[in-house]
């Protein structure tokens, strides 16, 4: 994969470009950790609980 950068008038970079399918991919990667935190913080007790139709509901608004 060949990454290329957005540089500033100073070269410095500021932004990165990544093919599509990298970006996806990276997306999926972030949502599957962000569920085994809050997993974790669930099986901590430092969250009150969530009905599975709330939370999944929750999800996907977040996703639209």
């Amino acid at each position: 994969m060949k990454t290329r950068f957005i540089v500033d008038a100073s070269g410095n970079k500021i932004a990165a470009i990544v093919p599509i399918k990298t970006y996806q991919t990276m997306l999926e990667e972030l949502e599957d950790i962000d569920e085994v935190n809050a997993y974790d913080r669930a099986k901590r007790g430092n969250q009150s609980r969530v009905l599975l139709s709330d939370y999944l509901k929750s999800r996907k608004s977040k996703n639209s």
